[in-house]
């Protein structure tokens, strides 16, 4: 009750501003930080949060069960910064290997790679090792009609950009649209790089279109 109070305005008319009246408080106490888009008594718990969360993940892991340990391993690898710079691009040349390649930055992918891919199998890897869903979204959840047991629900996944809006409208959303392909663009080049395939601009772009292509098919 004495947050709620100090985060209001009682000075403002209500039947004048009642959002001043309700908020005026917050709003003189706090401003959005230039990092962040909003500003809510939600993003400052986050904060705290983040903040015990990483004082406990810095913490030894002598004696600590399983479940913590594996999380400050994690924590710890992404931290040391000097590694990852070491490693530079071989963690994501690895993982595309896993899943398959990817044909836009292969020399010959349809003729070494094609005849021996099967999507079925390549969905459920990368759902099972790197949680991506792509095409179906699978998970096990509570029946709807049983919450005793536990079943699999099949659903769409989420899109590569945030909404649908994204994939057909103007104005903002379309100077999304085409960063969000120059981005494609340009990963697939410093992957072909990487990899010492041939530079080829014309090719990654038509590739990429096709992929865009793909993904506006899907949102539609």
């Amino acid at each position: 009750a004495a947050r709620i109070i100090q985060n209001m305005d009682p000075t403002a008319d209500p039947c004048k501003d009642f959002y001043q009246y309700a908020c005026g408080g917050w709003l003189n106490r706090h401003v959005i930080p230039e990092t962040s888009s909003r500003y809510s008594i939600f993003d400052i718990l986050r904060d705290e949060l983040e903040i015990i969360l990483k004082g406990v993940l810095e913490t030894s892991d002598q004696g600590d069960r399983e479940a913590f340990r594996k999380a400050k391993i994690l924590y710890k690898s992404c931290m040391n910064e000097s590694l990852i710079e070491q490693r530079d691009s071989l963690p994501l040349l690895e993982a595309l290997t896993i899943v398959g390649d990817w044909p836009v930055a292969s020399a010959d992918w349809n003729k070494t790679k094609e005849p021996n891919w099967s999507m079925e199998e390549k969905l459920s890897i990368m759902n099972s090792r790197f949680n991506k869903r792509v095409l179906i979204d699978m998970f096990v959840w509570n029946d709807d009609q049983d919450s005793s047991r536990h079943i699999i629900y099949i659903d769409q996944p989420s899109l590569g950009m945030p909404s649908r809006d994204y994939y057909f409208n103007g104005g903002n959303y379309q100077r999304v649209r085409e960063a969000y392909l120059q981005f494609m663009i340009t990963i697939a080049k410093m992957i072909r790089e990487d990899k010492n395939v041939s530079k080829d601009d014309s090719f990654v772009q038509e590739e990429m279109a096709k992929v865009m292509e793909l993904e506006t098919e899907i949102a539609n």
